[in-house]
Order: structure tokens, then sequence, then C-alpha cells
């Protein structure tokens, strides 16, 4: 029997752009980089994260925000194995409360089900799973969006599975080695490279992400199993889980709201209103939850925007009115803010498939969408 507990899908919510993530990966991502020889502190900064941000306990990301990170840091890098170093460089401590609760735990088995329960804690962007199979106990990850950038995709599929050959060594000892591990991307030109680190059978095209651990090995003792230390870490892990429901759904019914209100945005003493609270605490909610209410509008408008552009029938004037914006020339503002390029070019790259422009540069995203820009886009 598979355990899973991915994050929340909701039709009709942009989950894409709310900030529900711990920025573990992009911290990682940041000091390998840095040993490359590449900065990302003025890539982070243009997307909100500066180092103070980063250096916060509370910090979340949004699944985009994360994904465009990692896009330029491959372009930046020109390294496309960055995932696996990433996943290589990780410590138990990356996953903060969790990573000290699965050492404590009683078997590996039990302490990847343990990770996969309180997954939505760790900052992981892949959705994982795990249980018994023919050829073993498997772990899976699966991607939140198959249609993400096949690039960030092979990154966070390398990433989850290396991190967690990492993390397993460094609670279990250095001569952990799975029975087999799959990707689903295709192989590599270094494919050497994934035999060298996971030390077992590799196989490329798989139909799913997965690491096969022999059934005796998981259920082998943890070196630092302790009890008592455990059910400790997890009555304050069930506390912070709670509280991150809350924070989603908090999004998620307000992200319909604006959705369903469009083209009309709800002022925000009116969204209090809805919520039966006062405007400064759903403004300190919506802090705890790691955004804006601004920002909120911002990823709904877009999710609307990108939508309506796969169509052919709407013009760009019905476009801008359907999103709540005032004309065509501030939906243009926006969409060169969002992809770094023109609306129209857009439409051509969704019609052809192409990934474009507007999925490879943050910097460009960024160019021409602050100071007035932002204030005639404001709710």
């Amino acid at each position: 029997m598979f355990v899973a507990d991915g994050p929340a899908s909701v039709p009709g919510t942009s989950r894409s752009t709310s900030a529900t993530i711990q920025p573990n990966i992009l911290r990682y991502l940041a000091s390998v980089a840095d040993e490359s020889g590449v900065d990302l502190r003025p890539l982070l900064k243009q997307v909100g994260l500066d180092e103070t941000l980063m250096r916060s306990a509370a910090l979340r990301v949004s699944y985009r925000q994360g994904s465009a990170v990692i896009r330029r840091a491959l372009e930046l890098t020109g390294d496309e194995h960055l995932g696996m170093k990433v996943g290589a460089a990780q410590h138990l401590t990356a996953w903060g409360l969790l990573g000290f609760a699965l050492m404590a735990d009683d078997t590996l088995r039990h302490a990847i089900e343990t990770g996969v329960r309180y997954q939505n804690l760790s900052g992981a962007m892949m959705v994982w799973s795990a249980g018994e199979e023919d050829d073993g106990f498997v772990l899976r990850a699966a991607l939140p969006d198959p249609a993400m950038d096949p690039a960030v995709a092979v990154f966070l599929i390398e990433e989850a599975l290396t991190s967690v050959i990492t993390l397993a060594r460094f609670a279990t000892g250095p001569a952990f080695t799975p029975r087999g591990v799959e990707f689903v991307f295709p192989a590599p030109r270094r494919s050497d490279l994934y035999a060298d680190l996971f030390n077992c059978p590799v196989r490329f095209n798989a139909p799913v992400s997965r690491l096969v651990i022999d059934p005796v090995r998981a259920r082998a003792p943890m070196p630092g199993r302790d009890p008592v230390t455990y059910a400790s870490a997890l009555e304050t892990l069930d506390a912070q889980l709670a509280s991150r429901r809350h924070q989603q759904e908090l999004l998620e019914v307000m992200e319909v709201s604006i959705a369903q209100s469009l083209p009309v945005v709800p002022s925000f003493a009116e969204q209090a209103r809805r919520h039966a609270t006062s405007e400064r605490t759903l403004r300190r909610r919506l802090a705890d939850c790691g955004t804006t209410y601004e920002a909120v509008v911002d990823g709904v408008r877009r999710e609307r925007v990108e939508l309506l552009l796969r169509r052919p029938e709407p013009t760009l004037r019905d476009i801008a009115h359907q999103a709540g914006f005032s004309d065509a020339r501030t939906l243009r503002r926006a969409v060169r803010r969002w992809h770094g390029t023109s609306p129209q070019r857009l439409r051509e790259e969704m019609e052809l498939g192409e990934p474009g422009e507007w999925q490879s540069s943050v910097a460009e995203q960024l160019d021409e969408g602050d100071g007035a820009d932002r204030h005639d886009e404001g709710p």
C-alpha cells in the first residue's frame, strides 16, 4: 500500500503561485552555485528573496518562484547535473525538526513513511509516495506539474533522489546502497555519474522516478532510534502541519475568491470581511504564509492571462478586461514582467509548444516590471 501526502490541488486555484514551500533547495542551490563561481544573490534578490529573507525560518516560496530561480541557475552554471550536486550537498539539518525525527525513528522504512507524511514541512518540490512493490520497498518521486520545463524537471528529480540517498547515508551509515534507482528522463551523456553516486543499477526512461530498497534493509533498526525523542518531535510536527494546512486553505480560498470576482478585484477590506477578520489580522496571516494580497492577486491574474492566451479567440483587449487590467497596455507590461516577452510572442510560443524566452531568464522577466508598472497593475 502506498502512503502519499502531497501538496493540495484545488481546481481553479493557482497553487504554483502561492508561497508555501520552505526554500531549502534554493539555499543549497545558492551555495553550490557559489562554489562554481556563480553568485545567485542578485538573481534571488530580483525575485524578492534577499539575503535577510533567505535566512528567515518563516520564509516560503512558490513553485513558480523556485522553478524560475532553478532555470536561471542552470543557465548560468551550464551544469546539467546541478540537481545531483545540490542533493549531495544537503544534510539532515536541512529538513529541520523533520530531519531530527527521521534520525530518531525506528526503522528506515518507517523513517521514509514519516518523511512522506510530513513532506510539506521539508521544503520538497516533488510529490512523494512510498510502499511495498514486487521488487522491494519503493520511494516514488513525482513532478507537481507534468508540463514543467524539462531542464527544471530533471534538476528536481535529480535533487530529490540524490538528497534521499545522501540523508539515508547520514542516518544509517555511508555504506547504504539502494537496490536500484530509476529516472523518468532519458539517459544523459554522463550516465556514469549516476552509477558512481548511487552505487547500484540505474535505469532511465522509466515510467516513474523511484528508489528501490531491499525489504530487509528497510526493516533494519535505525542507529539513532529513540522512541521518546521521536514522539516528542512528532507532536511539534503535527502542530506545524495543522498550521500549514490552515495557511494553504487561506490561500486557496482567497485565490478562488479573486478568480471568481474577476474582472473586478475585491478590495483587501472586502476580503477581510469575507474572512470575518480585521485587515490587520488578515495581513498578518498572509505574512505568515510568506505572501501579500497584492502577490496573490498578481498570481491569479497571471494564471488567468496564461489560460486565455492559449485560446485563439480572445483579443488582447478582451484578455486585459477579463484579467482585471485597465487596458491592453497595462496587460503588456504585466506579461513582460512575468515572462520577459510580449503577449503576442507568448501566445505564439504556447501554440507551438516552444519553451521560448519566457521560460529562460528571470532577469528578463523583471527588466520591465518594477516601479510605475507595478503601481499601474495593483488591485
